[in-house]
């Protein structure tokens, strides 16, 4: 029998199919499924699912090395890949009953089961921000008969289950996630994502129209105000990963640039652009900021395994600064391509509008910079 392929060398051969047709997914917005087909034959999707459940048990530091290498290939399929790690890892520290943990959990290693949160409205906006959800949880016998609109729902074509933000209908309210299978009457998947970056991510719009959800799919709903901040793991596997991420989209923009500085030969220089030492010097500064990424990741990722995640804040603030350097590698390295740099032809034009978009992830920075003002100043 063959022996099982590392970790690293699985992601590899599974990075370097889905870098294939990276470009016709950005320039047609196609959701890729036969993406999630691969990785789910790699044993991939279900590797932050408990090993009791079947999964491979996998930690923070592999989740974070998985996402930066399939982000650095397709990262779209890597968004909604971190999402499903995210659940599958925190799920049972959000007080989930250990049953619904096991039911979810097996599906993703047998079938490739993919699980996502919708949060967002029209009207509310994010629900970091603060707010309760127009979405709604009816109460019936045996459960509860939800209606609403969510947007931005990342993966939406692929996924199994929706975790709703939802309120219910009581005098007093109760607010939290309710768990609906996907594909069932009352479920409309409006098709509204058309962005700039991340264009295969599949974010439209879902409305509930009186959709059924059993009672035991609702396990966590309590009055606003018993909902804190964020558990400080939650945020570690969040901003860490997002993190990670877009870290993966600036090394492929880093890598393209030293493939093309070493085979631009202008007539007027007779030798590569990689010879002159104002290039090497700026490609040196790009290379500090995804050093200091590697290192940024890499420690609060060990620290949350081995020891206590990073408080709430500073893991926010982890997420502004690598996405922060991840950004202005990428506008580095097209500072230094010129106008190849921003041709649909190039890879490298595809990574810029790609690493935008991470400042639109939560923690978003102007949130993450607050909170730790006001923490500095005893606010």
């Amino acid at each position: 029998m063959n022996k099982p392929l590392p970790l690293s060398e699985t992601v590899a051969a599974v990075a370097a199919d889905l870098r294939l047709t990276a470009g016709h997914h950005d320039a047609t917005g196609e959701f890729p499924f036969a993406n999630f087909a691969r990785l789910h034959e790699a044993g991939l999707l279900a590797l932050t699912v408990g090993k009791r459940f079947g999964g491979r048990g996998g930690r923070l530091a592999e989740a974070t090395a998985v996402i930066g290498a399939i982000a650095a290939a397709e990262p779209s399929t890597a968004l909604v890949l971190a999402m499903q790690y995210i659940h599958h890892a925190t799920m049972e520290g959000r007080a989930w009953p250990v049953e619904l943990a096991e039911r979810l959990g097996r599906e993703a290693v047998a079938d490739g089961a993919l699980i996502n949160s919708l949060r967002v409205e029209p009207e509310l906006g994010t629900p970091a921000r603060g707010g309760l959800p127009a979405t709604t949880a009816r109460r019936v016998p045996g459960g509860f008969r939800l209606s609403g609109h969510k947007i931005y729902a990342t993966g939406i074509p692929i996924l199994t289950w929706a975790v709703v933000w939802a309120r219910t209908d009581d005098a007093e309210p109760l607010v939290g996630p309710v768990l609906v299978r996907t594909g069932q009457p009352g479920i409309t998947v409006v098709e509204t994502w058309n962005h700039l970056g991340m264009r295969a991510t599949g974010s439209h719009d879902m409305v509930f129209d009186d959709v059924f959800v059993p009672s035991d799919q609702a396990p966590a709903l309590r009055p606003p105000g018993e909902w804190g901040g964020p558990d400080p793991s939650h945020q570690a596997w969040n901003a860490l990963l997002i993190a990670a991420l877009y870290d993966g989209v600036a090394r492929a923009a880093r890598d393209w640039l030293v493939g093309f500085l070493q085979a631009r030969r202008p007539a007027n220089l007779g030798a590569p652009l990689a010879t002159v030492p104002r290039i090497q010097q700026a490609l040196g500064e790009i290379d500090g900021l995804l050093a200091a990424n590697a290192r940024l990741i890499r420690s609060a990722a060990r620290d949350t395994d081995e020891t206590e995640p990073p408080a709430v804040a500073e893991s926010a603030l982890l997420k502004s600064t690598v996405t922060g350097n991840a950004i202005a590698a990428v506008e580095a390295a097209v500072r230094l391509a010129g106008n190849p740099g921003l041709s649909r032809d190039n890879p490298l034009e595809r990574h810029y509008r790609d690493v935008l978009c991470a400042r639109i992830h939560t923690p978003q920075d102007d949130m993450a910079w607050t909170a730790a003002g006001r923490a500095a100043l005893g606010l």
